[in-house]
This record gives structure tokens, sequence and C-alpha cells, in this order.
């Protein structure tokens, strides 16, 4: 399906038509969106409801709050809202806010003057400054971390930046659409996040709802992305059998959107034909929506079940801090990886973190002498197998 730079396409010629979002190619690829990001099939009765609802609140100057998991498409969202708002002619930026340091924040955000840090050889607008007049996408929000949020707060509510290493304010007209996969309240109730900086982002919320919970969809967007793909690699005309469509429908996807254009794409690279078949998409299984992961746990409550016979003071902390020691070593102490890892907030890990001592210049702190000794015999009793995953 052609891609249309005035954002929406609407087809109702046909029984199986569906509403396809799509923005033009040439910005597609100048901003590194990939294929997932430029297309979303609003097919499903759930869909059909999103897409109504994002139509009621484009128009306005509200701040969105776009609630979904990873791989369900916030991103289009997002920019479906500014392509359908009064700020479509002007910048859309989209900002990745757990994909940069603490230390950088700061400066994407509001900018910095020459020789303010060093490496700020000259000086540089932030993407307040940048998508003035127009719309910021703040995505993966809920990881900003907790002294930046005083400072976004106070943009918001003054429309004015300051720039780091500067006192001067430049006022700002900016719509702020933001995105999280992190549930916003119970970070609230835990402290790791702002209250009032949530009630400000709060106040038009659309909820994006996983793949395997809009079927509808499933079939439309795997189609597109044949198209798509099929175009690229040279195919001319290749189709799902009906035995492929009937596995898709009944996969979960638990990768949402992104694990289904890779299927697509994976199939059509080892297909021998002009037909795919189910075991062209070499899917981890079909999964009912009721069954959990797969998780060996034997060593793992052996280990535990000598703990308690041991009864160390502080138990739990002892296992918390096992447990997130051991992921943060595992990723190589790469605190998003780690956060993902264990399916928390990068703030709530960094709040673990610096209570364990594991972040840098960070006294560590355990609850007794005698708790620690006890930790290190039960890995040393099993060291290879206490937290094995198979």
């Amino acid at each position: 399906m052609d891609t249309l730079s005035d954002g929406i396409l609407a087809s109702n010629q046909e029984e199986q038509a569906s509403t396809l979002l799509a923005f033009d190619e040439l910005q597609s690829r100048s901003l590194s969106l990939s294929v997932r990001a430029t297309a979303l099939v609003f097919e499903d009765p759930v869909s059909r409801r999103l897409l109504e609802q994002i139509e009621r609140i484009a128009p306005s100057d509200a701040t969105v709050l776009i609630i979904g998991e990873t791989g369900t498409g916030k991103e289009l969202v997002a920019r479906h809202v500014h392509a359908l708002s009064k700020r479509s002619k002007n910048v859309f930026g989209a900002l990745n806010c757990a994909a940069l340091s603490e230390n950088l924040i700061e400066s994407e955000l509001f900018g910095h003057e020459k020789g303010s840090f060093t490496g700020a050889l000259t000086s540089k607008e932030g993407w307040f400054e940048t998508a003035n007049k127009g719309s910021l996408f703040l995505d993966e929000v809920g990881d900003l971390p907790f002294a930046m949020q005083a400072k976004l707060l106070r943009v918001l509510q003054e429309r004015e930046v300051v720039k780091v290493g500067s006192r001067q304010p430049v006022p700002v007209d900016v719509r702020i659409i933001a995105a999280t996969n992190v549930n916003l309240e119970e970070a609230v109730a835990a402290s790791h996040f702002r209250a009032d900086l949530y009630y400000r982002f709060n106040v038009a919320t659309l909820q994006l709802s996983p793949l395997r919970e809009r079927p509808g969809d499933i079939l439309p967007l795997a189609r597109h992305f044949l198209k798509i793909y099929g175009a690229r690699l040279g195919y001319a005309d290749i189709k799902l059998s009906p035995a492929t469509e009937l596995t898709l429908l009944n996969y979960d996807w638990p990768g949402n959107i992104r694990e289904l254009e890779n299927a697509v794409h994976r199939a059509l690279l080892v297909c021998p034909g002009n037909r795919l078949r189910p075991e062209d998409f070499k899917l981890s299984g079909v999964r009912n929506l009721d069954q959990g992961p797969s998780v060996s746990t034997a060593s793992l409550e052996s280990a535990l079940q000598r703990l308690c016979e041991q009864a160390p003071p502080k138990l739990f902390e002892i296992l918390e801090e096992t447990v997130i020691r051991t992921a943060f070593e595992f990723c190589e102490e790469n605190q998003v990886q780690t956060a993902r890892l264990l399916d928390i907030s990068r703030n709530v890990l960094r709040h673990k973190l610096g209570l364990y001592g594991m972040l840098p210049n960070a006294q560590k702190k355990l609850p007794n002498a005698y708790s620690e000794v006890e930790v290190r015999s039960a890995e040393s009793a099993n060291p290879k197998t206490l937290y094995q995953v198979t």
C-alpha cells in the first residue's frame, strides 16, 4: 500500500478494507523510522475505537499520554496525533528518554551553551526549541530520572527553557506527547515518579492494546509488511497460505507489531516459493494467553529453602540484592537492559542499585554481616543454577 504525505488513507471499498495510517517515505527515512513505524492498520473494532479517540483528541493542544506495551506502535500514534493537529506543518520531534544517559538528557531536552561542560564545543538547541510551534514526543517517559522530572515540570508550567550553562530563559510553544510502558500510577505510589508531573501528562490518555487483544489487525498488518518487504526483495506475487494465516492468528505476539514485522521479513528470506508456509515463520510456539513463560525454578526453590531454614535477618533484602546484582552483571552493568530484563522502570532500578551500592561512588548497604555470609553460602551450594532460566 502506498504511503501518503497527508498521513492517513481510509478505504471502505471492499469487505476486507482497512484503515491504514502512513507517512511520506522520504520523511520516514529521514527520521530513521522502520516500516513498522510508517504504517499501522486499524481493522479490529478495538483499533477503530482508538482511531476515533485520536481524531477527537488531536485537534486540541492538550498534552497526550500514550500507554502501551513495547512494539504496539506508540510513536506512530503520536505522529498521527501531530498530523491531525493544527501544528501538522511544523516540526515533530521525538526523543527516547530511556536511550540517553542521565547526564545527556538535560542537554538534549533543553540545549546547552558553548563551554558549559566538557565537549560542548558549540551552542546547541534542545528538542524543545527545535520543536517550537510543533509537537515533541517523549518516549519511555517513565524512565526519566527523578531530578529531570522536576525540571521538565517547570518547563511545562512556565513554557520556557533554560539551556545548560545559561541563565536566560527561552520561551517555547510545544505540544507534549508522552509515551510509556510503565504503570505511572504505581510509579507515583512508589515515589519513583512525581505525582504533579503525572497529572500534567495525564490530560488526554490513549491506551494501546497489545496485538493479541486486537486479532483483526494481525492479517492486514502481515499483508502490509509482506508487500513492503516483498517489493524490496524482488518478489512479484507472494501471499500467505490459509494454514499460515491460521498460525498467525493463533499466535499471541508477545513482541506485538515489531515481532510481526520481523517475522514476515524473516519468512520472506527463507520461503522457497511464492506462498509463505507456517514453517517459514519459525515462531517460538503457539501459546495460549493464560500460559506464562516456561521457567525452571527448581534450583532456585532449593536455594530459597536452605535460606529459609537458616532464617537470616532481612531475608527479602538479601534476595532482592542478589537478584538485582546478578541481573546487573549479566547485562554488563547496562541499566536500560537490566531494567528491561527485570521488567521494572529504570528509576526503580537506579534506586535499588544505589541502595545496594552498585552505582559508582555509592557505598554498599548490607543488612548485616551475617546475611552476606548466608547469601554466599547459598550461592556456593549451587552457583551455576541458582537463577537459571530455560
